[in-house]
């Protein structure tokens, strides 16, 4: 098992039709967290970096971290740059060992996004890395990257010659979701994803996964969204978990560090596991 490409995750859950979580971790706790957790479910994981965790540990931290952290895992896990828009950080992550990133080049028009995500494609390759692509910004804005104005839905023609014409491995289509907390309940084109995996087999990525229903989340996985991101879920976890304790710490005038970070690491655990549970990859990694 241990850590291998992204592919290898993502090729046997498009096939049999389950979701592989894909968690934005923030620091070394939330790391080893959902590590842990993929062990005790038995399941497949990919850890998410956005560009502001890779600047703020700092990509040689951050990348020890994780090769220390996985290091005779025995479950499958990879590591994923998130939407990230800069060429130079990109590079700067693959030289370093990231498996795979998402290039996010939505903001621009779909003709140069295709050109430079082509140039990213054969640069991953040289590292022997993949590359998720977009066309269309996903609302909401996470780690400062993005944007609360709705993108426009590209056709499906435009869709399809994007991935024809990049080799991309995973797509990222805007289907009505959004990072972040969901104001209202959202609203999705389901059969975009169809239309999509049908015209153009390939793996789907669902963006703004935390909040949507189990039942949403089970269509989107059985139509062909194998890769399902999580982000605003695990932060809320993470800083819940935080304060519920710092208050408990307050009215007994008791503070010890270690018990803060033993309590918030079962809630990720928890949080982490239940949505491998959720999702169908929980004892997949056999």
């Amino acid at each position: 098992m241990s850590v291998v490409p992204l592919t290898d995750i993502l090729s046997d859950a498009f096939k049999e039709r389950y979701g592989v979580p894909a968690i934005n971790i923030v620091n070394d706790l939330t790391l080893e967290a959902v590590l842990a957790a993929a062990v005790e479910k038995s399941s497949p994981l990919i850890v998410q970096t956005s560009v502001k965790t890779v600047r703020s540990i700092g990509s040689d931290v951050l990348y020890a971290m994780w090769t220390s952290m996985t290091a005779g895992i025995e479950v499958p896990v990879t590591l994923h740059l998130d939407h990230c828009p800069e060429r130079e950080v990109i590079t700067e992550c693959l030289r370093r060992g990231w498996n795979s990133v998402l290039f996010d080049a939505s903001r621009l028009p779909v003709k140069e996004n295709m050109r430079q995500t082509v140039e990213v494609v054969a640069e991953a390759r040289s590292y022997g890395a993949h590359v998720e692509g977009e066309i269309e910004s996903i609302t909401g804005v996470e780690d400062d990257i993005g944007s609360d104005k709705a993108a426009a839905q590209q056709d499906l023609d435009v869709a399809l010659e994007f991935l024809a014409t990049t080799h991309v491995d995973v797509f990222a289509p805007a289907i009505g979701n959004a990072h972040g907390t969901y104001k209202r309940a959202p609203v999705l084109d389901f059969q975009r994803v169809s239309d999509i995996v049908a015209a153009h087999p390939l793996p789907i990525a669902l963006h703004g996964g935390s909040g949507l229903s189990d039942e949403q989340f089970h269509d989107l996985i059985a139509r062909g969204c194998a890769k399902v991101n999580i982000s605003t879920a695990l932060k809320e976890t993470f800083m819940k978990s935080s304060l519920a304790f710092l208050e408990s710490a307050a009215e007994k005038q008791k503070w010890d560090p270690p018990s803060l970070f033993r309590s918030v690491r079962q809630d990720v655990i928890g949080m982490a596991g239940s949505l491998m549970t959720l999702f169908g990859s929980a004892g997949r990694a056999g």
